[in-house]
């Protein structure tokens, strides 16, 4: 079952808050579910209510679906992966709209999904998919923020012409950034370790530094 089962109400509004963020109205929502916003309101009690409803429900998508990526890439099915990714893209838009929002909420989502990362990501390492690190957290942290910064960015620098079109946005995410991310992820960048050691000396036994007037 994919999200898009989930409750239709809450399908509704993951879709609406994912092209309009959470100040979208409840009417144009239940208009979208095709019910009263009365009927929102008894379901959820409120619109806070219905977003932690909606919280919950992304979160529990994405862990899924990494975790699925997980196999899929393990079995060679990386390719067919990516190119059926259209589906996911609200649940994309959701959390960046989270980041957006700011304030207590958007930061616990983005907790919420480094908190799943570290549970998908010891999986990959598992299956041999992925090294382990010195700085599990960190790493994880990581990678996390920057693939949320990522499309952030180019989803403020160079938006769409039609706002909802979330789609369209990470297909063009993809095309920009895949090359360049499995290469960099696969095959590295230095030709060295030296960069390494030189910053695992410098954090074991850091310089002194001298005070201001010194």
């Amino acid at each position: 079952m994919t999200w898009s089962a989930a409750d239709p109400l809450v399908h509704a509004a993951i879709m609406r808050f994912a092209r309009e963020g959470f100040g979208a109205a409840l009417r144009a929502i239940a208009e979208d579910a095709g019910v009263s916003p009365a009927l929102l309101i008894k379901r959820f009690g409120s619109k806070a209510g219905l977003r932690e409803t909606c919280d919950d429900v992304v979160l529990e998508a994405i862990r899924a679906i990494k975790h699925e990526n997980i196999s899929a890439t393990a079995a060679g099915q990386l390719l067919p992966t990516l190119t059926s990714s259209d589906e996911y893209a609200p649940l994309l838009g959701y959390a960046l709209q989270s980041v957006l929002s700011g304030g207590p909420l958007g930061r616990a989502f983005i907790e919420h999904m480094i908190d799943d990362a570290h549970e998908y990501t010891a999986d990959a390492v598992q299956r041999g998919l992925a090294r382990p690190s010195r700085d599990e957290h960190a790493r994880v942290r990581y990678l996390v923020l920057s693939g949320v910064g990522a499309f952030l960015l180019t989803m403020l620098l160079d938006p769409p012409e039609d706002p909802s079109d979330l789609p369209g946005l990470m297909r063009r995410l993809q095309s920009e950034t895949g090359l360049p991310m499995i290469e960099l992820f696969t095959e590295g960048l230095f030709t060295t370790r030296q960069m390494l050691d030189d910053y695992l000396l410098y954090v074991s036994d850091p310089p002194a530094v001298d005070a201001p007037g010194d």
